[in-house]
């Protein structure tokens, strides 16, 4: 059986590297992306809480929140298929350069 310890210690390193991702990128797709990183390591420490206290409420949080990243991924995609079409690029600035 894997200790709490490693599985939060994962949990961690994936959300440093999510955020990390989140920070240094300029594409939209790859910020999505890191976004999704970063809930991935959510729901492995809502994972390895709920086998650790033997509760499932922790692996049904999990699962809300696998839903909700699949819809913020719809969602998010859709914008950025919009934004190519009127832009060659999918960067920040041309997001922010959008004149409504």
């Amino acid at each position: 059986m894997v200790p709490v310890g490693a599985c939060l210690g994962l949990s961690a390193v994936l959300f440093a590297i999510g955020l990390f991702g989140f920070l240094a990128r300029r594409n939209i797709i790859l910020m999505l992306v890191s976004v999704e990183i970063m809930l991935n390591s959510v729901n492995v420490s809502l994972a390895a809480f709920s086998h650790h206290l033997s509760d499932a409420r922790g692996q049904v949080m999990a699962l809300f929140v696998i839903a909700v990243a699949a819809g913020e991924a719809a969602i998010g995609l859709g914008l950025v298929l919009a934004l190519s079409r009127n832009k060659q690029g999918v960067n920040v600035e041309d997001v922010t350069r959008l004149k409504w």
